[in-house]
């Protein structure tokens, strides 16, 4: 891979990382306490507790946001490892044979670590 389609999925990379990182804001906050952690939140709604629905209606929200939560976390900490393998200089490489990912693959996943033969 040349310095170019490095910089281009670079580029990628980025952009995907701040647009989860917008998405992961939309329904928490980032975790002090865990670095690339984020805390998730229902909505600001008042609830009134003495009603069971209401109750049960945040208690789904928090659940739902929780999956949607840790499904974009899993994404953001793929694109950062791929950003850090840009920056040591394996990025492209499969990390099953060392050879390299085939560029359709990279254009469709730019965080991919590995080839299309070692794929699941």
């Amino acid at each position: 891979m040349n310095k170019k389609d490095t910089e281009k999925f670079k580029k990628l990379l980025l952009a995907e990382a701040t647009q989860l990182e917008e998405e992961l804001s939309g329904i928490g906050k980032k975790d002090p306490s865990a670095p690339g952690g984020w805390d998730v939140t229902a909505s600001d709604m008042k609830v009134d507790t003495a009603d069971d629905n209401e109750v049960a209606d945040r208690f789904g929200e928090l659940e739902e946001n929780t999956g949607i939560a840790n499904k974009l976390e899993g994404q953001l900490q793929e694109v950062k490892s791929a950003l850090e393998r840009i920056e040591k200089g394996t990025y492209g490489l499969c990390e099953k044979c060392a050879k390299p990912i085939e560029i359709g693959r990279l254009e469709a996943n730019p965080s991919a670590r590995i080839s299309i033969k070692h794929g699941h």
